[in-house]
């Protein structure tokens, strides 16, 4: 039951000439750069970000700061369905690599920081704002997340992801602005600080049914933490370079796109709740459209309901079913 889905997978460089393609979802951080008349402008500033945060934090035998460069590629996976015409594209990632001038050596970095999918606009943009339509009194309609989880699941473990990929995933997200952080007391000298979520938010049980567990870390010379999901082990599983090279990708795009956040102009303290509100940050001089971004998603979240939940809700509701016995 389990070969009734399968994936392939396409790469596309992420950098100044990046033109997103045709099934690229739009609202992606770097697709929504990558548009208008000052698109090439954006990315250019965006990659020269990313380099010089990657080097303010690996400074080690980096006297000038500019020894490392970054270097990215968009991993869009596309799914069939076994007897069905056609592909669906569900998730899009991001692969970091790290190119060490000094020695003239490519290090491959983490694959995921960004996180992308239809069927997550779907859940969260069609099929929770419906379940709430009528109601003053929020709630989560039953099995919520679980297709989404188990393909992502799914994908994690296929042969396509391990011959591609030698490492798990790691995502990267924002910290959400409805609940607060308290810090622990216990630093890592690159992820930096560690905080504590206080309770439990939606978007850490749906990222669990992914079979991902959150930590939060700021990192050193940040003014925020990040949300940093993950299996096994994310202080062992990975060399300082490979977490940098995250870090500096993931923050210079929440500079960007919620600059309120983290380009707020003082830290977070030991109490910390975010506030998209706050008057007291910069802005960069990155063109970015959230309006915009906020339509996409419920619009894409409906072509997800109309061109693959609806036709295929029997066969994925199987599936499903049978992959999580």
């Amino acid at each position: 039951m389990n070969n009734e889905l399968t994936f392939t997978i396409k790469r596309s460089r992420f950098d100044e000439n990046y033109n997103p393609s045709e099934n690229t979802r739009i609202t992606t951080n770097f697709a929504n750069l990558a548009r208008g008349e000052n698109r090439q402008q954006n990315l250019r500033n965006t990659l020269k970000m990313i380099d010089n945060r990657f080097n303010s934090l690996a400074y080690w035998d980096n006297p000038k700061g500019d020894r490392y460069s970054v270097e990215l590629e968009i991993i869009s996976v596309d799914m069939s369905i076994k007897g069905q015409n056609g592909v669906f594209p569900v998730i899009e990632i991001l692969q970091t690599a790290i190119l060490d001038k000094k020695v003239g050596e490519r290090i491959n970095g983490i694959v995921g920081n960004n996180f992308s999918s239809y069927v997550r606009d779907y859940d969260f943009s069609v099929l929770l704002l419906e379940h709430n339509k009528n109601t003053t009194q929020f709630s989560i309609p039953g099995n919520f997340g679980e297709l989404h989880g188990n393909i992502f699941r799914h994908f994690i473990r296929s042969r396509v992801y391990s011959d591609n990929f030698k490492k798990s995933p790691v995502i990267c997200l924002s910290v959400s602005s409805k609940d607060t952080y308290q810090q622990t007391g216990n630093q890592h000298p690159v992820l930096g600080h560690e905080y504590q979520q206080e309770g439990t938010s939606l978007t850490e049980k749906y990222f669990n049914k992914m079979g991902l567990q959150v930590r939060y870390f700021m990192p050193k010379g940040s003014v925020a933490p990040l949300a940093f999901y993950f299996t096994g082990d994310l202080l062992s599983d990975y060399t300082d370079l490979e977490l940098i090279g995250t870090i500096s990708t993931m923050e210079t795009f929440q500079k960007i796109y919620r600059p309120e956040i983290y380009n707020a102009n003082s830290p977070a303290g030991l109490h910390y709740q975010p506030d998209l509100n706050h008057d007291d940050h910069s802005l960069t001089k990155i063109v970015y459209d959230r309006e915009e971004r906020s339509r996409l998603a419920i619009e894409q979240g409906k072509f997800t309901e109309q061109h693959f939940i609806k036709p295929y809700q029997h066969i994925l509701e199987q599936w499903s079913a049978h992959y999580a016995l």
